[in-house]
């Protein structure tokens, strides 16, 4: 018989048009894609040109404050004021940026720093996912692609900042610049919404102590480069040879 008239192939044919066409509607629990499509501003691919980084002065973030993190919290929807923060365990919660306190057991000094994604140049949970999902742009920002993350958690595990927390519950009221799923992986996107528009993240910008420097690591003019070279700055567990894009001062 030929096959363009076998029953069997135009069955198939059909089958797999409507996979795609429910593909492209819905990537996630509460997410479809023609919404947040629509939603976004134009943006203009990553460029190799600009490394992108933050230099964090530990000497000026003061133990109390969480500024930072609130205003993580509130550009992406995730903090305990969030509708989608009600966990069965503690352990569930998200975890974009926190606060750590490191204590010098020979001297008894404590600092405080903010603490999320490293955006490294040689991210290790970009080697061990399966899929893809986890990518890093050709900025050096590193992010999830939701659309195909599987929950598999490998990444959680290769991180050695334990900068990525997984998303057990259903979610509600989502923010149009942060697609969330259930099921899937998220971290510090450097707010890459906003670098796209040529704003400073989130973090940066709200820090009252001004503790924070973001720009191009790859400008040897830019604020964070100048800054870098004359006072110097140092990655967490340099040892590991990332390359991170945050750097701090002070440790």
């Amino acid at each position: 018989m030929d096959k363009k008239t076998n029953p069997t192939d135009q069955a198939r044919r059909r089958f797999f048009g409507q996979v795609a066409a429910v593909a492209s509607l819905t990537v996630a629990p509460g997410i479809i894609l023609q919404q947040v499509a629509h939603a976004r501003a134009p943006e203009l691919p990553a460029s190799d040109r600009q490394r992108w980084g933050i230099l964090i002065n530990t000497n000026k973030c003061a133990e109390g404050c969480d500024a930072c993190v609130t205003a993580c919290q509130d550009e992406f929807g995730w903090g305990p004021d969030s509708p989608n923060e009600k966990h069965s365990a503690p352990n569930q919660k998200a975890q974009w940026i926190r606060k750590v306190k490191l204590t010098d057991k020979q001297t008894g000094h404590v600092q405080t720093l903010p603490l999320m994604c490293q955006h490294c140049e040689h991210p290790p949970c970009v080697d061990v996912c399966p899929t893809g999902a986890s990518m890093k742009r050709a900025d050096g920002i590193v992010l999830v692609d939701k659309h195909i993350c599987i929950g598999c958690r490998y990444c959680m595990m290769a991180c050695p900042y334990k900068a990525r927390s997984f998303v057990h519950e259903e979610l509600h009221d989502q923010k149009v610049n942060a697609p969330r799923g259930k099921g899937t992986v998220e971290a510090c996107t450097l707010c890459v919404q906003r670098v796209d528009a040529g704003r400073q993240p989130a973090c940066v910008e709200a820090c009252p102590e001004q503790a924070m420097i973001f720009g191009d690591l790859k400008d040897p003019e830019s604020a964070i480069s100048r800054e870098l070279r004359e006072r110097g700055g140092e990655q967490i567990r340099a040892d590991l040879g990332l390359n991170t894009g945050i750097r701090y001062q002070g440790l």
